[in-house]
C-alpha cells in the first residue's frame, strides 16, 4: 500500500482573471484555491473521493496581489470515522523576493465517500510532533464550537 500524504502544497501566480474591482485578488478565488488544496490533501490520505461538509474560522489576514507567487499549503490535523480535518494557510509575495506572507487561514472538513455517495471509514490520522498534537486539540475545539453553535441556533440555522 502506497504512502499516504498528510500534507500538499500547491504554487502558482494570481491571474488577472482572479481580480476584484478593488485590483486585490478575489476572496471567492482564495476560498476555491482553500478547497482545491484541503480536497487534494484529504484525497491524498485518504484515497477516496471526499465532500467538502464544513469551513470554519476562514480568516483573511491581507489581500493577494495579481502577481504575486501563491502558496496553499493543506495539512491533516484530525480524523473521524469518515471525516477528515485539514488546516489550510495561505501566503503570498513577490515571486523575485521569494518572501511569502500569510494571506488566509481556515480549516475545512471533509468526508470520504465510496464510489455510491456513502461516508466511508478513513485510516485513522495519529499526531507524530508537538505541533501535530497541538493542532489535533485545535481540531478538536473547533468541533466542540461548532456543536455549541448547532446547539444554539437550532436544527435550521439562521433562517433568512
Amino acid at each position: 500500500m502506497p504512502e499516504r500524504e498528510q500534507e500538499i502544497t500547491l504554487r502558482f501566480l494570481a491571474e488577472p482573471t482572479d481580480v476584484n474591482f478593488g485590483g486585490k485578488v478575489h476572496g471567492g478565488a482564495v476560498m476555491k484555491w482553500i478547497d482545491q488544496a484541503g480536497y487534494a490533501c484529504a484525497v491524498g490520505w485518504s484515497g477516496q473521493y471526499c465532500v467538502t461538509v464544513y469551513v470554519g474560522g476562514i480568516r483573511f489576514h491581507r489581500p493577494v496581489l495579481i502577481g504575486n507567487m501563491v502558496e496553499v499549503s493543506a495539512k491533516l490535523i484530525h480524523t473521524g470515522r469518515t471525516s477528515l480535518h485539514v488546516a489550510v494557510e495561505v501566503s503570498a509575495g513577490d515571486p523575485k523576493e521569494g518572501l511569502y506572507t500569510k494571506t488566509t487561514q481556515c480549516v475545512i472538513v471533509f468526508v470520504a465517500l465510496d464510489d455510491g455517495g456513502t461516508p466511508v471509514e478513513v485510516n485513522r490520522w495519529e499526531p507524530k510532533s508537538e505541533q501535530d498534537v497541538a493542532l489535533e486539540r485545535y481540531a478538536r475545539r473547533l468541533m466542540e464550537l461548532r456543536e455549541d453553535t448547532e446547539k444554539e441556533m437550532g436544527p435550521h440555522g439562521v433562517v433568512l
